[in-house]
Protein backbone atom coordinates (compact mmCIF):
# COMPACT_ATOMS: atom_id res chain seq x y z
CA UNK A 1 0.00 0.00 0.00
CA UNK A 2 1.32 3.44 -0.92
CA UNK A 3 0.74 5.03 2.47
CA UNK A 4 2.68 2.35 4.36
CA UNK A 5 5.69 2.81 2.07
CA UNK A 6 5.41 6.60 2.29
CA UNK A 7 5.22 6.47 6.07
CA UNK A 8 8.24 4.13 6.30
CA UNK A 9 10.30 6.40 4.05
CA UNK A 10 9.40 9.41 6.17
CA UNK A 11 10.33 7.57 9.35
CA UNK A 12 13.67 6.57 7.81
CA UNK A 13 14.28 10.25 7.07
CA UNK A 14 13.26 11.20 10.62
CA UNK A 15 10.22 13.28 9.69
CA UNK A 16 6.47 12.95 9.99
CA UNK A 17 4.24 12.34 6.99
CA UNK A 18 2.66 15.72 7.64
CA UNK A 19 6.03 17.44 7.56
CA UNK A 20 6.87 15.81 4.22
CA UNK A 21 3.62 17.13 2.78
CA UNK A 22 4.07 20.67 4.02
CA UNK A 23 7.73 20.72 2.93
CA UNK A 24 6.71 20.11 -0.68
CA UNK A 25 3.75 22.47 -0.54
CA UNK A 26 0.87 20.05 -0.01
CA UNK A 27 -2.06 20.40 2.31
CA UNK A 28 -1.86 18.05 5.27
CA UNK A 29 -5.30 16.69 4.32
CA UNK A 30 -3.61 14.64 1.59
CA UNK A 31 -2.41 12.28 4.32
CA UNK A 32 -6.01 11.32 5.19
CA UNK A 33 -6.72 10.47 1.54
CA UNK A 34 -3.61 8.32 1.31
CA UNK A 35 -4.37 6.54 4.60
CA UNK A 36 -7.75 5.63 3.09
CA UNK A 37 -6.03 3.95 0.13
CA UNK A 38 -5.56 6.80 -2.32
CA UNK A 39 -2.39 7.61 -4.20
CA UNK A 40 -0.91 10.97 -5.17
CA UNK A 41 -1.17 12.24 -8.74
CA UNK A 42 1.90 12.16 -10.99
CA UNK A 43 3.21 15.61 -10.13
CA UNK A 44 2.79 15.08 -6.41
CA UNK A 45 4.35 11.61 -6.59
CA UNK A 46 7.37 13.05 -8.42
CA UNK A 47 7.80 15.76 -5.77
CA UNK A 48 7.49 13.25 -2.93
CA UNK A 49 9.90 10.83 -4.57
CA UNK A 50 12.50 13.55 -5.08
CA UNK A 51 12.03 14.75 -1.50
CA UNK A 52 12.41 11.22 -0.11
CA UNK A 53 15.26 10.27 -2.44
CA UNK A 54 13.54 7.38 -4.21
CA UNK A 55 12.07 6.76 -7.65
CA UNK A 56 8.38 7.31 -8.28
CA UNK A 57 8.13 3.63 -9.20
CA UNK A 58 9.42 2.65 -5.78
CA UNK A 59 7.24 5.17 -3.99
CA UNK A 60 4.05 4.06 -5.76
CA UNK A 61 4.62 0.32 -6.22
CA UNK A 62 7.55 -0.69 -4.03
CA UNK A 63 9.45 -1.91 -7.07
CA UNK A 64 12.49 -0.43 -8.72
CA UNK A 65 12.88 -0.44 -12.46
CA UNK A 66 16.00 -2.25 -13.58
CA UNK A 67 18.71 0.26 -14.27
CA UNK A 68 20.37 0.04 -17.65
CA UNK A 69 23.92 -1.20 -17.54
CA UNK A 70 26.53 1.39 -18.37
CA UNK A 71 29.97 0.43 -19.58
CA UNK A 72 33.21 2.21 -18.81
CA UNK A 73 33.32 3.23 -22.48
CA UNK A 74 29.89 4.88 -22.12
CA UNK A 75 31.08 6.80 -19.07
CA UNK A 76 34.30 7.88 -20.76
CA UNK A 77 32.33 9.12 -23.76
CA UNK A 78 29.95 11.07 -21.52
CA UNK A 79 32.74 12.61 -19.47
CA UNK A 80 35.16 13.45 -22.21
CA UNK A 81 32.91 13.92 -25.23
CA UNK A 82 34.36 11.05 -27.22
CA UNK A 83 36.44 13.38 -29.34
CA UNK A 84 39.85 12.17 -28.21
CA UNK A 85 41.58 9.18 -26.68
CA UNK A 86 41.12 8.75 -22.95
CA UNK A 87 43.85 6.93 -21.09
CA UNK A 88 43.16 4.55 -18.26
CA UNK A 89 45.10 6.88 -15.97
CA UNK A 90 42.79 9.78 -16.83
CA UNK A 91 39.72 7.65 -16.17
CA UNK A 92 41.12 6.41 -12.84
CA UNK A 93 41.72 9.99 -11.75
CA UNK A 94 38.09 10.87 -12.50
CA UNK A 95 36.88 7.85 -10.49
CA UNK A 96 39.11 8.86 -7.56
CA UNK A 97 37.68 12.37 -7.64
CA UNK A 98 34.13 11.00 -7.68
CA UNK A 99 34.94 8.85 -4.63
CA UNK A 100 36.36 11.92 -2.88
CA UNK A 101 33.18 13.91 -3.56
CA UNK A 102 30.96 11.06 -2.30
CA UNK A 103 33.01 10.85 0.90
CA UNK A 104 32.88 14.61 1.41
CA UNK A 105 29.08 14.62 1.00
CA UNK A 106 28.71 11.70 3.42
CA UNK A 107 30.76 13.58 6.01
CA UNK A 108 28.55 16.65 5.61
CA UNK A 109 25.49 14.55 6.51
CA UNK A 110 27.06 13.32 9.75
Amino acid sequence: MFFDRFQALCEAKGISVYRACTDIGLNRSAVAKWKAGGKPNGTTAAKLAAYLGVTTDYLLTGQEEPRPSVSDDDIKFALFGGDREITDAMYEEVKQFAAFVRQREAEKKE
